[in-house]
């Protein structure tokens, strides 16, 4: 049993900080206050006065710019939600239930007035135009508006990351920290190739997903638990990109801390899997995924360092393959002293 404790502790840690993000967003004024006052603490009470004024004219400066922070992340969320929900969500529900069924009505009644008793002609007629207006709309609508989508998401998932990195945790510190090592020219193609690796593990992880759920009997459990570790590597990665971890030293910490984020990613996993199509269950992610990205960033992990679960070492030799054909880069340990900073 002692040695279940830290899995259970670690699972209901990540639970509850996914959770959270609901609080913390309707608390991000009040958390950039918070981080006002610890800021102002640290300047010397013993200054002098011109350093005192120019101290407080300091203050009112970075008030004004955490205020046009939070403005930035609660205007990101509202189109997001507008986009996906208020337009491509909306108009599926509209079309599916209202529209299609007006029209089924009206095709109808205008072969009972027309015809008169014409109600297998109209059945008839519904037979294949029902089908081939839903296909319409897909092909004309629901599908451009999917991939318009998209990039802009991933935009404002982006700036909603980073506009809440920077006003709870100060400037990233990836590329500052890259600079004394290397050339920026250096550090760009690292930075690419890093993406790259990163969306294509994260595809091949996503398959692998799909194809464990075929296992029988416990099939659709191993399936749950790759997707609530896809959704929080999905949330926690902006920040760790921001604090300079590359993508080795953000799975090896994963697979050795499994049960938080197990726990972390569940809600999101949950919800997405109960929609009645991948198009909906799509929307349900765009709407709810800027809130675990905010939880991410303010989430403190709760390390269990449980023996790694090797579920991305698959996916990991086959993108190495796939972009380079080299073995499996090298693991950062997870506990090393600097691991864990700021996580």
């Amino acid at each position: 049993m002692s040695e279940l404790r830290p899995i259970i502790l670690g699972f209901g840690h990540g639970l509850k900080d996914s959770l959270l993000g609901t609080i913390l967003l309707l608390r991000v004024n009040s958390i950039l206050e918070e981080r006002q006052t610890e800021d102002q603490f640290k300047t010397d009470p013993q200054s002098s006065r011109r350093t005192r004024q120019r101290g407080r004219q300091n203050e009112l400066d970075k008030k004004t710019d955490r205020s046009t922070g939070a403005k930035d992340i609660y205007s990101k969320m509202l189109q997001c939600c507008m986009l996906n929900g208020g337009i491509f969500w909306m108009s599926i529900f509209l079309f599916e239930n209202y529209i299609l069924p007006g029209l089924q009505f009206f095709t109808h009644f205008i072969f009972n007035t027309l015809v008169g008793n014409a109600h297998h002609q109209g059945l008839w007629l519904w037979r294949w135009m029902g089908p081939l207006l839903s296909y319409l709309f897909s092909a004309l609508w629901v599908l451009p508006l999917f991939w318009l989508s998209k990039p802009l998401n991933s935009l404002w998932y982006q700036e909603i990351a980073d506009s809440a990195y920077r006003n709870t945790r100060g400037r990233p510190l990836g590329f500052l920290a890259s600079l004394k090592k290397e050339s920026v020219s250096s550090h760009i193609s690292k930075t690419v190739a890093d993406f790259f690796f990163s969306f294509l593990l994260q595809v091949l992880f996503l398959v692998q997903a799909v194809v464990v759920g075929f296992l029988p009997i416990v099939g659709p459990v191993v399936s749950l638990a790759h997707m609530c570790l896809l959704y929080s590597l999905y949330s926690f990665e902006y920040k760790w990109v921001n604090m300079g971890w590359p993508a080795p030293k953000r799975l090896t910490y994963m697979e050795c801390n499994w049960p938080y984020f197990v726990g972390f990613g569940l809600p999101l996993a949950v919800l997405t899997s109960l929609a009645p199509s991948t198009i909906i269950s799509g929307c349900v992610f765009a709407i709810l995924f800027p809130i675990f990205i905010i939880s991410g960033n303010q989430a403190k992990v709760v390390e269990t360092n449980q023996v790694p679960v090797r579920l991305f070492y698959v996916v990991v030799r086959l993108t190495n393959k796939i972009l380079m054909g080299k073995s499996v880069p090298s693991r950062t340990q997870s506990t090393s002293p600097d691991s864990t900073v700021g996580t």
